[in-house]
């Protein structure tokens, strides 16, 4: 359990924020000696600010290798620079997506070859979704 202070509104908010295994019912609590109204306004930013310390981290599990390489926001794939068999350098753009009428290259990590490429031209992707495996 982690725990935060927000300020909504000029209001500080001490809260509570639980990780829950799939499937359990969420609920929202707060520490604020308020009405039920402001700990549902608090509830949006609470959960702001739950995904603030977890940006670190890839936003969903590997699928692919040690080498996989995931989307780091929703978007459309414009290019696939590569082919599965291709050598890749660090740093190298391997795929170009579009996010928010902005193209970002998506690079590779490390030197090595391509191992798999999962996504082309057109595709639409998640964020934390896997694009391609360099081995």
């Amino acid at each position: 359990m982690s725990k935060y202070k927000i300020t909504l509104n000029g209001k500080s908010y001490e809260i509570e924020v639980e990780a829950l295994a799939e499937g359990e019912a969420k609920s929202a609590s707060s520490k604020a000696p308020d009405t039920a109204a402001s700990a549902t306004k608090a509830a949006p930013a609470a959960a702001s600010a739950a995904k603030a310390p977890a940006a670190a981290a890839p936003s969903a599990p590997v699928s692919g290798g040690a080498g996989a390489v995931n989307a780091p926001m929703p978007g459309t794939i414009l290019r696939v620079n590569m082919n599965v068999g291709d050598q890749v350098n660090a740093g190298e753009a391997v795929v170009v997506l579009e996010a928010m009428k902005m193209e970002n290259d998506i690079n590779s990590a490390k030197a090595g070859v391509i191992k798999s490429l999962f996504v082309k031209q057109g595709d639409t992707v998640a964020a934390g979704q896997v694009l391609f495996e360099v081995e």
